[in-house]
């Protein structure tokens, strides 16, 4: 046997065990995808009123033009809301708010003035008509530049047209976690923070 039939016997040794050191996984699928920053969504909706909605289902999708993404339930308030109004402010809580994001998200605005009810501050934004919570640590403005409907949900396609951030929290990589934290949703009502520690990876493998 050569080199080559060698490496390649290993290879395929190595991907035999790998597969059949995996088992299916019963649980809701995406659950092995959490836990996740949880932003509060706020945004105009018809009556002229303002709706708040958590969300941990959201992501950046590009640089060029800005944009964030992030899943709506179409039977969801705030899906109502973003027809009415194309616009939102994407604030960013700290971890010592987990107590009102998850109460929150346990409502659903169809039903409860959240605004009134929980007593969120809100404050004018810069470039949009949306306001933005006060007691964010940062927050975004954007509006609706695309949508696509999968399943149950809409992906919002939000462009970004300001980013705000408390001073103090924050460099031009990331928010520091050595001064602030944010929540990241497990399930239910369970929420993890970000180990402040920083795990540097190696330049090289070899």
């Amino acid at each position: 046997m050569n080199n080559i039939e060698r490496r390649g016997t290993k290879l395929l040794n190595a991907v035999e065990s790998l597969c059949v050191s995996f088992i299916e996984y019963k649980g809701v699928f995406y659950r092995l995808l959490h836990p996740r920053p949880t932003i509060l969504l706020i945004t105009l909706c018809p009556g002229d009123r303002v709706n708040a909605m958590p969300a941990s289902w959201n992501l950046p999708i590009s640089e060029e033009p800005p944009t964030i993404g992030v899943a709506v339930y179409r039977e969801a308030f705030t899906y109502q809301c973003l027809n009415h109004h194309p616009e939102a402010t994407i604030n960013i809580p700290s971890i010592d708010q987990v107590d009102l994001i998850y109460q929150l998200g346990s409502v659903s605005g169809k039903d409860v003035d959240k605004i009134r009810e929980f007593q969120i501050q809100l404050v004018p934004s810069d470039v949009i008509k949306v306001p933005t919570w006060r007691d964010a640590i940062a927050v975004y403005e954007t509006r609706v530049m695309n949508r696509l409907d999968v399943g149950e949900s809409t992906l919002f396609v939000f462009e970004v047209l300001k980013v705000k951030v408390k001073p103090g929290i924050a460099d031009e990589w990331s928010i520091d976690f050595s001064k602030t934290n944010i929540p990241l949703h497990g399930a239910g009502r369970v929420f993890y923070r970000v180990d402040p520690r920083k795990v540097f990876a190696r330049k090289s493998l070899k």
